[in-house]
This record gives structure tokens, C-alpha cells and sequence, in this order.
């Protein structure tokens, strides 16, 4: 007698697909008409419920990392309710989905691996790009949107390699949530160019290439094949770079933006940001914006990138672009960057200064100090993107304080232990003078019978709206203008002329936010010629494109 064996039953197409799965939300005429009799429990819920139930289920969990996972699990299962939850609590859940809690969940990545989403490209494969896209099933026109990570500068954390692709998912579901982006037309993407993390390398479980980090042509020829393969398959979509290595980042950014629709959001995100508090912070201090001085602490990538917008802001103000230029001065490890210093980065070099200039000027240890630095210059800006915690000192404010009267300080590096001063120091320090903007968020500051409300320099109050609006213009590129247009309208959500007033919107009207946000950038592609679609009313049409987060009526089988 031969012996049976019991097979496991399928997974009907409706619920195995959670762009189409909606659970016990099928009502019985669409169990019938999918297959799906007797494979659900007889009750039927509505969307709000199953929202109501998934949030307490979320609550129960025992840790962020675990709401993470339990939200990525959500996601795995039902796009639509994954979104409808983090839609109606989205102040709360961001920190889970993205920074900082995504940090943890990458660290752990390859230890608590349960599904794959995405797609996986690997420098060891780089003729199988192309394949992989394929495998999507998606035509010239389905997606708009790709996020990217070689995950070599993960947030605060680091090269994390293949792990890195959480933060490519991470950012799609805010683009989803802030924007109404649609999720069915987005694709996240890890390119592994392996890893010099020595725990990852020792880890019998890591998932990515067991490989020492690519660099220089093979590491150059990968990224232009990805831009390639990417950009001929889907010609419509913005192609968003994400937490890649400062050197690298710039260079990509620099030598491929005229010729594909890309965007970083370390650099330019950032920046527009940044941007947008300071333009907030111009309306009260009175000084324009092409008088300003700015004093960047932390030359990196993201400093000199905010460096760039706002010195462009200063030009489209009316100053010349030399003398903008001379008004940023730029502070890393070796002090203040002058141009005889052999250790320059390259974008660093338009904004370091003439040695002659400060040749008279105080030194500790052969280096220029902040604190000599704000002393001399009197700048109207201090920016923080050191992640040197505590680097605004007493001193350093005070200092500010007494070169201008509304002393715009933005200590915006993150998490809170690197940050370079914390909001409720610079207010006393200045007594109540400095125009104060942070990376992480701040509760109101209370100092001399006034409420300081600290905005937080979040880029998802700024690159959703953008990314949305750069799909529904169909911009062939993301132009300073669309950038800067951006800015403003970002800034103009808010009157900071009351004392103690934000800076900048807060995050619980991020939806909204996003949709004004979308318009000024269609508006601006528009006007710069950049626009491939032309919408009569860019307000109606950004709003139409808005995906919500609803169960649509049609259910296909």
C-alpha cells in the first residue's frame, strides 16, 4: 500500500497578493467570485475596523523593533491597510518605519529576515539587472518611482550592505503615507557592492555579498549600469539615491543630473529643508537672505549639500555668485577649510577661503576653531552637521549673539546624543534671541514667560511633496528652482513672526503639507521647462494623484 502524503493547500491569488488582499474585508459575493469560500472566518469587517484591530494589535507589542516588524509583516500581507494604519497615526509610526527604529531593524536584518521586498541587485551580477526588473511584470509605464541604497552611510549607523534595503522601503512607505504616492508604481532597490563591516563579513547568517565594499571603476561602471537599466525600463521614474557614501554621493549626484531624473535626499533633501527653516527664520530676522553669512560646522556631504541651496538662494536673492560664495565658511576636523589645505574634498573646495584672509586669526593646534571662526566672521547662520555632541558651546552662542541680532542656529544633526546643542541651552545663552530649527524632534522650550516651539528640520515634511510633484509634472529633472520652490512652500505654512513660533510645520499635517508642497514644485517645473505634462490646475491634479488608501470597488480575480 503506498503511502499518502498530505498536501499543504494553496494560498488563493487574492490573499497571497497584498496589493489585492483586504482579508476578512471580502464580502461573501467577492469570496465566491475569488474562490476564496470557506477560506475565511463568515464575518465581515470594514476597512476601519481592521485599522482598529491592527493598531491595537500593534500597541501590544513590546518594543519599537517589534512594532517595526509586526508593521512590516502588515505590509507583507495588506498593502491597504498597512497604509490606512500608518496614514492615521503617522507622527507616531514614523520613527518605527523610519528613522530611528529602522536603524535596529537594519542591524538585524539578515537575524530576522522573514520576506523579500524589493529588488536585489549585486556588482558580483551586473548583467542580471535588467532580468530582475523584468521579474517585476511591470511595463515602460508603471512605475514612478525607485529608491536606491548601497547602504554605505545607513542614517547614524553606518555600511550595513544588503540590510540596507529596509531603508529604501522605508522611505517608499513615507513617500506613501506623507504624499499618496502609489504604492503599486514604486520599487525599492539594495545594490550590493558588498560591505566593510567586519561583523557582517564574520556573520554565517548575513544575506548580502561576503565581500570587502567596491570601489573606484567597478564600483563607478555598476551605478551607471543600474542608471541604465533602470531608466530604459521605466523612462517615467524619479530615481531617489539614498544614505550612499558622502564622496560618492555628490559625485553621482553632480555627473548624472542632466541626464537622468534623479534626486538625493541626504544632499538635496536636506538641504531643501534646511532651506526652508531659514527662509522662515530670514522673515523675522529682517537681514535677506543675499546678506547672509553662514557658518557650516560638519563638512560633509549633508553640510556642504545645504551649503549649496542655501548659497543658490543667496544668488536668486540678487548677490553675485562670488560673493556668495565668500559669505559661507566652512568647519571640519581641521578646523576652518582654507585652500591650502592638501585634504580638501572636491565639493568642498568652492567655499574654502584664501589663507592670506585669515592668516592674523587665533589657532589651537594649527587649526581655526568654530569659536574663532563665529568671533571673526559674525555670521547670521551657524548650521550643526558635525554630529559632535555639544560642539554649540556657551561660548559659541554668546558669540553668535553679540555679532547679530537674531542669531539663526540650527544644531540639526541626529539622534539626540550627537547633536550639537540642545534648543532650551542656545535660547537661554542668547536670551531668547536665536531662531532655532533641530534634526530630531524637541519639545517646546519654555525661558522667560515665553513658549518656544522647535521645528524640526524633518526632510519628510519636504521630499514626499517634491517626489509627488516631480511624477505629476513628469519633470525630465529635479532643478534648483523645484528645490527651492519647495522650500518656500514648505516655509509659507508657517508665520514664525510671533515670538517663540516654529520655524516650520509641524508633522501632523504632513498629508496636506505634502499636497501644497507638490504644487509649488509642478508649478515650478513648469515654469523652468522641465514639465513633460502640463497640467491646467496643478493644485486638482496633485490632488488627483494622490493615492488613498481605501478598498476600491472593482476586485480582479
Amino acid at each position: 500500500m503506498t503511502e499518502s502524503h498530505p498536501r499543504t493547500p494553496a494560498t488563493p491569488a487574492a490573499l497571497a497578493d497584498p496589493l489585492r488582499n483586504r482579508g476578512v474585508a471580502f464580502t461573501r459575493g467577492q469570496r465566491e467570485a475569488l474562490g476564496l469560500t470557506g477560506r475565511l472566518p463568515p464575518g465581515v469587517l470594514t476597512l476601519d475596523q481592521q485599522a482598529q484591530r491592527a493598531y491595537q494589535q500593534l500597541n501590544a507589542q513590546g518594543s519599537d523593533l517589534a512594532k517595526n516588524v509586526y508593521l512590516e509583516q502588515l505590509h507583507d500581507r495588506n498593502e491597504t491597510l498597512y497604509f490606512k494604519v500608518l496614514a492615521e497615526h503617522l507622527v507616531e509610526l514614523l520613527p518605527i518605519v523610519y528613522d530611528p527604529t529602522v536603524g535596529e531593524a537594519i542591524e538585524k536584518y539578515s537575524h530576522e529576515y522573514r520576506h523579500p521586498r524589493g529588488i536585489y541587485l549585486s556588482i558580483e551580477h551586473p548583467d542580471d539587472m535588467e532580468r530582475a526588473f523584468a521579474t517585476l511584470e511591470l511595463g515602460p509605464e508603471d512605475v514612478d518611482l525607485i529608491v536606491c541604497t548601497d547602504a554605505e552611510e545607513i542614517l547614524g549607523i553606518g555600511d550595513w550592505g544588503v540590510g540596507g534595503i529596509q531603508i529604501s522601503v522605508g522611505k517608499l512607505a513615507v513617500y506613501t503615507a506623507a504624499a499618496g504616492v502609489d504604492p503599486r508604481r514604486v520599487v525599492p532597490v539594495s545594490l550590493d557592492v558588498g560591505t566593510d563591516r567586519k561583523s557582517l563579513l564574520d556573520d554565517p547568517l548575513y544575506l548580502g555579498n561576503r565581500r570587502p565594499r567596491a570601489r573606484g571603476a567597478d564600483y563607478d561602471a555598476f551605478v551607471e549600469k543600474y542608471l541604465e537599466s533602470a531608466s530604459s525600463m521605466f523612462p517615467n521614474a524619479l530615481l531617489h539615491f539614498e544614505d550612499f557614501g558622502p564622496s560618492n554621493a555628490r559625485r553621482i549626484l553632480e555627473q548624472y543630473s542632466g541626464r537622468y531624473r534623479i534626486f538625493n535626499d541626504d544632499m538635496q533633501g536636506t538641504g531643501a529643508i534646511t532651506l526652508a527653516a531659514v527662509l522662515s527664520a530670514v522673515e523675522v530676522s529682517g537681514v535677506r537672505m543675499r546678506d547672509q553669512t553662514l557658518v557650516v560646522f560638519g563638512a560633509g556631504t549633508a553640510g556642504v549639500g545645504i551649503a549649496d541651496q542655501l548659497c543658490d538662494a543667496m544668488i536668486r536673492d540678487g548677490a553675485d555668485p562670488e560673493s556668495a560664495a565668500a559669505h559661507v565658511w566652512l568647519i571640519d576636523k581641521q578646523g576652518l577649510l582654507t585652500r591650502d589645505m592638501d585634504d580638501l574634498r572636491d565639493f568642498q573646495r568652492p567655499y574654502a577661503h584664501d589663507p592670506a584672509r585669515v592668516a592674523d586669526w587665533a589657532r589651537d593646534d594649527g587649526a581655526i576653531s568654530l569659536l574663532e571662526t563665529v568671533r571673526r566672521v559674525k555670521p547670521t547662520i551657524l548650521l550643526g552637521t558635525s554630529t559632535v555632541h555639544g560642539a554649540f558651546t556657551r561660548e559659541v552662542v554668546e558669540a553668535m549673539s553679540e555679532g547679530t541680532e537674531r542669531p539663526i542656529i540650527f544644531p540639526i544633526s541626529n539622534p539626540t546624543s550627537r547633536i550639537e546643542a540642545m534648543p532650551a541651552d542656545v535660547i537661554a545663552w542668547s536670551e531668547g534671541k536665536a531662531l532655532v530649527a533641530t534634526g530630531i524632534p524637541v519639545p517646546p522650550v519654555e525661558y522667560d514667560g515665553v513658549t518656544y516651539h522647535i521645528g524640526q528640520a524633518n526632510n519628510a515634511l519636504l521630499y514626499p511633496g517634491l517626489g509627488l510633484g516631480t511624477i505629476v509634472s513628469g519633470a525630465s529633472q529635479v532643478t534648483p528652482g523645484m528645490l527651492l520652490a519647495a522650500a518656500r512652500a514648505v516655509a509659507d505654512q508657517v508665520d514664525a513672526t510671533g515670538r517663540g513660533a516654529s520655524l516650520l510645520p509641524p508633522v501632523e499635517n504632513l498629508r496636506e503639507s505634502s499636497a501644497i508642497t507638490a504644487t509649488a514644485v509642478v508649478e515650478a517645473a513648469l515654469d523652468e521647462g522641465v514639465a513633460t505634462c502640463k497640467p491646467t490646475d496643478p493644485a486638482e491634479t496633485v490632488r488627483d494623484a494622490m493615492w488613498q488608501p481605501v478598498y476600491t470597488d472593482g476586485v480582479r480575480s
